[in-house]
């Protein structure tokens, strides 16, 4: 059984929550637009951190990391890059991969949009967090933890951060 804490679009932005709720996770995903290696070695001093680059990031973080990123985690097969759409209006850039070989977890980012839906063509799961940065649109902040154990991914949390006094 693992725990997973889940953030994309921090674009450079740190937030001590981050600490405070991945504390108890055994593995940190990040869904790209990291946007600098400090958020990097913040996150790598939590948990082990898997991440994908996004389009606003750089030539170190694309060296360190990958646009998509395929792995197993338990006994699921997860798939992970920053621009993916989501079921129904999944990018033209991934949409071969994921109807050839379907995981059972599709993670994106990108939207800055919170969406945790099911694809019942593919019997896949897609996640994205939303963002946890603070550039964007967007107005709450979001992180996601959720818990892989054997092939159940079960006890998803949404973790809403939100200005001090809101």
């Amino acid at each position: 059984m693992k725990k997973i804490g889940l953030l994309s679009d921090t674009h450079g932005w740190w937030d001590e929550r981050y600490g405070k709720y991945f504390a108890e996770c055994d593995e940190i995903w990040h869904a790209g637009d990291i946007g600098s290696m400090d958020v990097v070695e913040r996150l790598q001093a939590i948990a082990p951190l898997r991440a994908v680059y996004g389009n606003i990031d750089g030539g170190d973080i694309r060296r360190i990391f990958t646009e998509k990123y395929r792995f197993r985690c338990e006994e699921v097969e997860v798939l992970m890059t920053h621009i993916g759409g989501y079921p129904g209006r999944y990018d033209a850039r991934i949409r071969p991969t994921l109807f050839a070989h379907p995981p059972q977890l599709f993670i994106s980012g990108h939207s800055h949009i919170l969406k945790v839906m099911y694809d019942k063509q593919l019997g896949c799961l897609h996640i994205n967090p939303g963002a946890a940065g603070i550039q964007g649109f967007q107005t709450v902040r979001t992180l996601v933890r959720f818990v892989i154990d054997g092939k159940e991914i079960k006890d998803l949390e949404v973790i809403e951060l939100r200005p001090a006094g809101a």
